[in-house]
């Protein structure tokens, strides 16, 4: 029997706690070993409980998310994954500089949350589709000047389509239609735009734009 993921909920609604204890129970992958309805003791009352993932509200009395992120040590014993209100950009970037495995907003999160938890505590970073949609959209408005490994290139209005694209999901034969373009030429763009880019999937692509502030809030 695999071991289960010991997942600690930090949120000031305890509407929405209660919600999403109720999901992840329904789970047998996971165990939730506690919570907190503020800032406060998530650190010390995660690490007493030995969790592998927290899932943190940004807004909360005494202690806000991003001011726990701040505090925790350089090698944190566990991962974060952060729930918000709001879909800001800005937001975004600034708690994954800070150290956050994964955001999901509040909307999104009861269909999404064991998705979230999953791809996290694998070693990947998760973003709910929401937020994808949005990095993309600002990713593909601005059409930067891509810096790789000294080299200057740019992306061509096709491979920011197909950016788009593969934000939202679509696999290689819904893009050829989507585009009306052989599968042949998908799969030939996808490959120039992530070489271009030096990474290897979509997520990749999200965390590039965030890291080199390729999106604008």
């Amino acid at each position: 029997m695999s071991k289960k993921i010991k997942v600690y909920l930090a949120d000031d609604h305890q509407l929405l706690i209660d919600g999403l204890q109720a999901v992840l129970k329904t789970n047998s992958n996971f165990d939730v070993v506690g919570y907190s309805l503020d800032g406060t003791d998530v650190i010390s009352k995660a690490i007493d409980k030995e969790a592998d993932i927290v899932v943190m509200d940004i807004n909360m009395p005494e202690k806000g998310g991003i001011e726990v992120l701040k505090e925790l040590p350089q090698v944190a014993p566990f991962k974060t994954i952060i729930l918000s209100s709001y879909d800001d950009l800005k937001l975004v970037k600034e708690v994954m500089k800070l150290g956050a495995r994964g955001y999901l907003t509040k909307q999104c999160a009861g269909e999404n949350i064991v998705e979230a938890i999953n791809v996290v505590e694998s070693g990947e970073e998760y973003f709910c589709q929401t937020i994808r949609d949005k990095i993309f959209s600002s990713f593909a408005k601005n059409n930067p000047k891509v810096v790789t490994e000294g080299i200057h290139t740019t992306l061509t209005d096709r491979e920011l389509d197909i950016l788009r694209l593969l934000s939202l999901e679509y696999n290689t034969r819904e893009i050829s239609e989507e585009l009306f373009i052989s599968t042949h030429t998908v799969d030939s763009h996808r490959k120039n735009h992530l070489k271009k880019l030096n990474v290897k999937t979509t997520i990749g692509l999200v965390k590039y734009a965030i890291k080199n502030n390729f999106v604008k809030p």
